[in-house]
């Protein structure tokens, strides 16, 4: 199997990329700063995708979740400066217990409006210094999913129009349609996994287990914009009863400078390399929220995003 044949497997349930991803400079940053768009593009696909785009630059959808209120070679996992042992020898579904019960006590700030936009600045894993100006990545999407916007360095806002609500546009979903799901979930994992097969959101795929499909279920849930505490928390009791997770011992270090706990839930191994494979949750040690996924190959980072500072605005462009 060559190199474009094992990118294509992984993202073979993305969309299909437009024109402008094929055109220098500017075009590249703006499918960068697109990146957290394919991933909610998901909402009714049968596999979470971690999507490679292989051009000049390496993107991946991953988006990081709002509070309310890289090189092809890759790098190593390494750990943060300062290691806790917080979580050493906790299993997953332990740690996801004590993380739901931490976050449902957090209170909420104020929904957005409508007309509101949400901000996300991340930053690419992984970090990829030779590319610096395509390190971190500034992107809007308004509440209510009619508009995109994303700005390349200096140069004037770039805004898209968009119809994500009602099945407008496909299988995307606006922030507002995703907070409604949330907020309607049940405090416990047994019923929060009965209400995600009921809806079937994702179409289970019948070549896996039951136990991938809720965690493609909750995979895209996770990557909300607008995250109510108590749907997080009915998330996060859910992924508990899903097998397959492991707490990484110590504290790791993103792109964007964070420390953070890696939560990891395995993949097939690398068809080529027989690598293995997994996705990587970042969580934020003090919070319990998340600030980040990335995709990691035989120990190395490949691909991802790791938040730098979220916001609700007014007006795209706005960053505070």
């Amino acid at each position: 199997m060559d190199e474009m044949t094992e990118v294509r497997e992984l993202r073979a349930h993305a969309p299909v990329p437009d024109r402008a991803r094929l055109a220098p400079g500017r075009a590249r940053l703006t499918e960068a700063a697109r990146a957290r768009e394919l991933r909610r593009a998901l909402w009714r696909r049968r596999e979470f995708v971690i999507v490679a785009v292989v051009a000049a630059v390496t993107a991946v959808a991953v988006t990081a979740t709002l509070l309310v209120g890289g090189k092809g070679t890759g790098r190593k996992v390494q750990p943060a400066a300062t290691p806790s042992v917080r979580f050493k020898g906790v299993s997953a579904a332990e740690f996801l217990r004590q993380a739901a019960d931490a976050v449902e006590a957090q209170p909420d700030g104020a929904v957005p409006t409508a007309k509101q936009w949400i901000y996300t600045k991340a930053a690419q894993e992984p970090e990829d210094k030779s590319h610096s100006f395509l390190g971190e990545q500034e992107s809007w999407i308004r509440y209510d999913g009619s508009a995109r916007a994303s700005r390349m360095r200096d140069e004037p806002l770039d805004i898209t129009k968009m119809h994500l609500e009602n099945g407008g546009e496909g299988d995307d979903r606006s922030p507002r349609e995703m907070y409604r799901v949330l907020v309607a979930l049940p405090a416990d994992g047994e019923g929060t996994l009965k209400a995600l097969r009921e809806q079937n959101a994702i179409a289970d795929s019948k070549a896996v287990s039951q136990a991938r499909n809720d965690y493609v279920e909750i995979s895209v849930l996770l990557s909300a914009d607008v995250m109510p505490a108590k749907g997080l928390a009915s998330l996060y009791r859910a992924l508990a009863l899903v097998p397959g997770g492991k707490v990484t011992g110590h504290l790791v270090e993103t792109a964007a400078g964070r420390r953070a706990i890696a939560l990891d839930y395995g993949r097939e191994a690398n068809p080529k390399t027989g690598e293995s494979m997994h996705d990587q949750w970042l969580i934020d040690p003090r919070t319990y929220r998340l600030v980040g996924m990335r995709l990691v190959v035989g120990g190395k980072v490949r691909g991802g995003n790791s938040v730098v500072t979220t916001a609700v605005v007014d007006k795209a462009g706005e960053t505070s």
